[in-house]
């Protein structure tokens, strides 16, 4: 489903704990991190759609987790050319796909750590996850998502208690500067993580 402009419209997930640290989930088989997303399929609203896609990537429900806000208006990105000639194989559309169109969610989990499953599905989308600071710096994302990650971040921190201190890091500094706990996947499918 593309919008007229050529972009699909998409949810996306800041899930904080009660330290304001934010879920990052690592992608099966990458080294590289991200929050919860995911497309709004047909007839689903942007908080059907985020309610959804965090049970199927973080098997979180919505009594594990209390909406704080979400962004006002859509945030684009566009793909870069050459992951658009990977999937050169799908069938020629009248419009073509350019990127993603995300409602950026702010989400403040209620449940334990031991609530969160990455096997929710048969699926799954990451294969370890981990806390981290709100600010932490960007680098593990792919480059193109990189300033949608901004924005959002940006954008919902307006959300957070004026009390609240968020550790405040330089946007350049380097992911192996932090030693956060980095939660697996165990090889047997039958456990969870953590």
């Amino acid at each position: 489903m593309l919008d007229k402009e050529g972009y699909r419209p998409n949810v996306g997930i800041i899930l904080l704990n009660q330290r304001n640290e934010v879920f990052w989930g690592k992608r099966i088989g990458q080294h590289s991190w991200q929050f919860p997303q995911g497309g709004i399929q047909h007839g689903e609203n942007p908080k059907q759609a985020m309610f959804r896609e965090l049970q199927e990537e973080v098997g979180l429900l919505p009594e594990h987790v209390q909406v704080i806000g979400r962004t006002k208006d859509w945030i684009r990105y566009d793909v870069p050319e050459e992951f658009l000639r990977r999937n050169s194989n799908q069938k020629p559309r009248r419009i073509s796909y350019k990127g993603q169109k995300q409602i950026w969610f702010l989400l403040r989990m209620t449940g334990r750590d031991t609530d969160i499953s990455l096997r929710a599905t048969d699926h799954p989308e990451f294969d370890a996850w981990r806390w981290s600071h709100y600010w932490i710096p960007l680098d593990a994302v792919i480059e193109f998502k990189r300033d949608v990650y901004s924005q959002a971040l940006c954008e919902l921190a307006r959300y957070l208690s004026r009390k609240t201190h968020l550790l405040t890091l330089p946007w350049n500094s380097t992911l192996e500067e932090f030693h956060p706990v980095i939660n697996t996947i165990p090889s047997s499918s039958s456990v969870d993580s953590h």
